[in-house]
């Protein structure tokens, strides 16, 4: 993007005839995205991408309507066409609105950050990815002594975005977030029977992440243990008793069973065609959910994750917000529209995929806040339960009520000690029950990456979810297929 500020004089001539032009409030934000992309499989390089562009957004209120336009050319005719879109559409929406649209008074940032990189992203040369790849594949490999491992693919994408955002009403802010991702899959095999896995990696920050994540030896040992799984897992349990939930299924639960159906805009309805509602409404918040343990955040100021962000892209200064809070619902994720709705502040969680996108009520970082027992200690008094680590599918309903997990590396929980591998246990609950039945956590709070989809258009932004190992009471499991 270069000098963000070389653009600010023209933004700000923007906005300003924006106002003159009958809105009472004008939005400009400059964004680009560019990076690379590199997939193996099986040793082999499939492909090598690169990709790069960039454009403005605006938005405007015209008497209660919003409207909003883009444009990928930075000529000042081009700019003038796009904030007379937006105008235009804003005063047309405005005519068949009955209830219209207001925002939130804010107090709305001015300020410049990026996020560090102690090694640069562009460094990372397609040669020194290639080995990467092949390394991680050999160990892997090397792990795996009794089955065939069939399948192992791996891809490494860089992404810088850059943002200068304006509003009429005094935000001004500046930001540079790069990104960098790693993906896996393999398929061990041993006669008719296979088993996949997929791992993702993702955070904020330069090349020096790729050594953070130790990818070679954490999957090796993942791809021993689910070899032993495949090989010697015996049948779930089919009756009700403790479940221990590792963090990849916490934190996969706090996303879906928290972190969406706590979108403001979903509570009031605005997504029910695209991505369904919410059980959660208007009058819920103050309500109990769940036991006193559940309390799930929402953050986007943690250093390093995928959903990193200072301001949002409104110009709200991002902060944690507590969804559920010892076991009550308590606060929404807000734009300044659903704030002005529902009569309460913004939280700062307004995000666009790209320019040619609007911002919408986005999640960023979600988590269960972790207890402080020992993995050792949450077991110990267990006579016979099950241990869920990871999970090979799952469902959830439109409302976020109804949810099911299907486990792929789990055990057996046997007088406080990990016993016998388990195949496919299934657990169905609702969203009250696993709040309810939340008995204890430990203390080592995991996060992991995924891209969170919305939006009609759709928008897919980097998130992190996670959370400790829980321990729920009285779960029903049965068998896949049972």
């Amino acid at each position: 993007m270069g000098d963000p500020f070389v653009y600010e004089d023209v933004f700000l001539k923007l906005i300003d005839r924006g106002l003159k032009n009958g809105a009472s409030y004008v939005e400009v934000r400059l964004q680009t995205d560019e990076g690379s992309s590199i997939t193996m499989r099986n040793g082999k390089v499939l492909g090598f991408s690169t990709f790069g562009g960039g454009g403005v957004g605006i938005r405007a209120l015209v008497e209660g309507g919003m409207g909003f336009a883009s444009t990928n050319k930075m000529d000042g005719e081009s700019l003038d066409k796009a904030l007379a879109s937006a105008v235009s559409a804003a005063r047309s929406a405005s005519r068949l609105k009955k209830r219209k649209i207001g925002l939130s008074d804010e107090r709305l940032g001015r300020a410049s950050y990026e996020a560090y990189q102690k090694k640069r992203l562009e460094d990372l040369s397609f040669e020194f990815l290639t080995e990467e790849g092949k390394r991680v594949e050999s160990e892997v490999r090397d792990s795996v002594k009794r089955t065939k491992l069939s399948v192992f693919s791996i891809s490494f994408s860089t992404h810088i975005q850059e943002k200068l955002i304006l509003t009429s009403d005094g935000a001004h802010i500046s930001s540079k977030v790069p990104r960098l991702y790693a993906s896996l899959n393999f398929v061990l095999e041993d006669g008719g029977k296979t088993m996949q896995r997929w791992r993702e990696y993702s955070g904020s920050g330069g090349a020096e992440l790729l050594e953070e994540w130790k990818i070679e030896s954490e999957v090796s040992e993942e791809a021993k243990r689910l070899e032993n799984v495949m090989l010697f897992g015996v049948s779930p349990p089919k009756e009700k008793i403790d479940v221990v939930l590792g963090q990849e299924i916490v934190g996969l639960a706090m996303h879906e069973s928290s972190g969406h159906p706590m979108e403001a805009d979903r509570i009031l309805g605005r997504e029910a065609a695209q991505a369904g509602e919410s059980f959660v409404k208007p009058e819920s918040f103050g309500t109990k959910i769940g036991s006193p343990l559940a309390t799930v955040i929402e953050d986007p100021t943690i250093p390093g994750s995928s959903g990193f962000y200072l301001f949002d892209d409104e110009g709200v200064p991002a902060k944690p917000r507590y969804l559920y809070k010892e076991g009550y619902i308590n606060e929404p994720l807000l734009n300044r529209e659903t704030a002005f709705m529902l009569a309460r502040k913004s939280n700062g969680s307004a995000r666009a995929m790209s320019y040619a996108a609007e911002p919408l009520v986005r999640m960023s970082n979600t988590y269960l806040e972790p207890g402080d027992k020992s993995f050792e200690e949450l077991i110990e008094d267990i006579s016979f339960g099950i241990y869920m680590r990871s999970y090979m599918e799952w469902n959830i309903d439109d409302i976020r009520w109804n949810q099911r997990y299907v486990g792929l590396e789990s055990y057996i929980i046997k007088n406080g000690e990990i016993g016998d591998p388990v195949r496919n246990p299934v657990m169905e609950v609702t969203t009250g029950e696993f709040y309810g039945k939340l008995f204890a956590k430990d203390k080592n709070l995991k996060f992991f990456p995924g891209t969170c989809g919305k939006g009609e258009p759709h928008q897919g932004v980097p998130v992190w979810f996670g959370g400790p190992n829980v321990r729920l009471i009285g779960i029903g499991i049965k068998g896949l297929g049972d």
